[in-house]
């Protein structure tokens, strides 16, 4: 049963009465996030604020590639490369591999690029 209390708030973005719909309110919290879960995402949505990342991670979606290539293609020094990739990596977003003296770099796994496909639908969606 919803708990009502008449506010004289009004505003288009928010209820103008105070209802509270506790079977919503208890479904919801049963299944909240653990607080690793929270600073997981966080720092996976940190991670994907910056504009070197994403740029890393979108020509990743695309093909492995080595440092070297990834440093000519969003035009930067293979250190402050390999810097961006290493926290991407500590994310588990990225994996490497060595072959001889190359580091190649991919994504880590299916659900790293569908978060990034899917954000990138969404912003071309209008």
């Amino acid at each position: 049963m919803a708990k009502k209390k008449l506010t004289t708030e009004h505003s288009s973005e928010q209820c103008e009465v105070t209802c509270i719909h506790e079977d919503r309110v208890s479904r919801v919290k049963q299944n909240s996030l653990k607080a690793e879960e929270v600073l997981g995402l966080e720092d996976i949505f940190k991670a994907l604020g910056d504009s070197t990342r994403i740029k890393l991670l979108h020509a990743l979606s695309q093909e492995e590639m080595c440092v070297c290539d990834l440093a000519e293609v969003i035009g930067m020094s293979q250190s402050l490369v390999s810097h961006q990739l290493r926290v991407l990596r500590n994310l588990r977003l990225v994996k490497h591999r060595r072959e001889g003296k190359m580091v190649y770099y991919s994504l880590d796994d299916e659900h790293i690029l569908q978060l990034f496909t899917q954000g990138l639908e969404h912003i071309r969606h209008r």
